[in-house]
């Protein structure tokens, strides 16, 4: 068994339910100890949610640290859903036809041992390496992502700790290993809109006003404006409704009030505000007594084709012979908090087919490529 499949193992036995680590961040950190890492654990949240973060890095020979190549992921695992579906424990890894089953083996413990036996062999290869090395591991990437990455890209930017190159070890391959790369995420704006009506019998239309039959040319405004064209990296800006909700139950009833849930997720041709006011101006137009309740899930970021991105489509082509797509496509990611302090971040991992599915699985034969893919990354930006 390689290296990177034993501890892919090792990592897949902790019972990491986010927030929980499950002790996946202790068994790293012995790891990138023993080759000359300087390791940090922050605990951060509620004690009813206590999140694992680890940071440790490795600085190199040159003065300043050189430039920084730091890779990041989480521990902590989507809930396994029912344990009577999986066709062997979801926490004891399991090979059968060529794969390597359980949770969090595509998302993302297998990208996690990559990262660690990846950084091993350079360090053994490369002992005098220029560039530093480090890792931000955080156990709050599939929870509410509040007390986690956010919490340490903040103490870094408080530290002056620079970073220039960042990979996130996402499950981003679609058929093949190696066929996308993440270089960029849309943002992600959410609303819970409340559209008041008057609550009447349903015989007695005259005395109501009905909030559906209100709001329903407001929705077919809202699904039909273009919002942005989207550009060479990003789709057009997506709007869509996830609930709707109004009535008590009972059908004879004119309800007071409809609550619509919805979701913006924008490029970088648009900002927070300007998708905001647009919205609540057509409401408005079409006459309608509302209020909104905004969040913002995170910013849209975008690498571009840069030094960062060049290095690990030529690592990805040198492994696989495959000639890899840069992508912005799915959901947010961990990516839009380090994006802030660092210069180029992209995401690569093994196929996310079965990313948070019952009997999620990796390719045992990818297992090995994935990891050379990140040391040669490493090669060619900080050797």
């Amino acid at each position: 068994m390689s290296a990177t499949l034993e501890l892919t193992e090792a990592l897949i036995a902790c019972n990491s339910v986010t927030p929980a680590d499950g002790g996946c961040q202790d068994l790293i950190a012995k790891r990138l100890q023993a080759i000359g890492f300087e390791t940090e654990s922050v605990v951060s949240g509620p004690e009813n949610f206590q999140v694992s973060n680890l940071w440790a890095i490795k600085k190199g020979k040159a003065g300043d640290q050189g430039k920084v190549f730091m890779f990041a992921g989480h521990t902590d695992v989507v809930p396994t859903g029912p344990l009577e579906k999986w066709a062997s424990n979801p926490f004891t890894p399991t090979i059968r036809d060529g794969m390597l089953y359980g949770r969090g083996a595509a998302d993302m413990k297998t990208s996690l041992a990559g990262f660690v036996v990846a950084t091993e062999e350079f360090v053994a290869q490369h002992p005098d390496h220029q560039g530093s090395i480090a890792f931000l591991i955080t156990s709050d990437e599939e929870g509410p992502a509040k007390d986690g990455t956010v919490i340490m890209c903040e103490r870094l930017l408080k530290q002056g700790q620079r970073l220039d190159y960042c990979v996130i070890g996402e499950p981003t391959s679609v058929n093949r290993l190696g066929d996308m790369i993440k270089n960029g995420r849309r943002g992600s704006l959410s609303g819970k809109l409340k559209v008041k009506g008057i609550q009447a019998h349903i015989a007695y239309p005259h005395l109501g006003e009905n909030p559906i039959h209100l709001t329903a040319p407001a929705i077919s405004a809202l699904v039909a404006t273009e919002w942005d064209k989207g550009n060479e990296y990003f789709q057009p800006t997506s709007f869509q409704i996830s609930n709707i909700h109004s009535g008590t139950g009972a059908n004879n009833i004119i309800p007071g009030e409809l609550t619509i849930e919805f979701n913006f997720r924008f490029s970088t041709e648009s900002k927070p505000e300007q998708l905001r006011e647009r919205l609540e101006k057509i409401l408005k137009d079409i006459g309608l007594d509302f209020e909104i309740d905004w969040h913002l899930g995170g910013s849209p970021f975008i690498t571009g084709d840069a030094e960062l991105a060049a290095a690990m489509r030529k690592a990805i082509k040198a492994e696989t012979q495959i000639e890899t797509e840069l992508s912005t496509t799915g959901g947010t990611s961990d990516g839009r908090f380090i994006a802030k302090i660092c210069k180029e971040v992209v995401e690569f991992g093994p196929l996310n087919a079965t990313s948070h599915k019952i009997n999620e699985c990796v390719i045992i034969d990818n297992v090995e490529p994935l990891k050379n893919i990140y040391r040669k990354t490493l090669e060619h930006l900080i050797a």
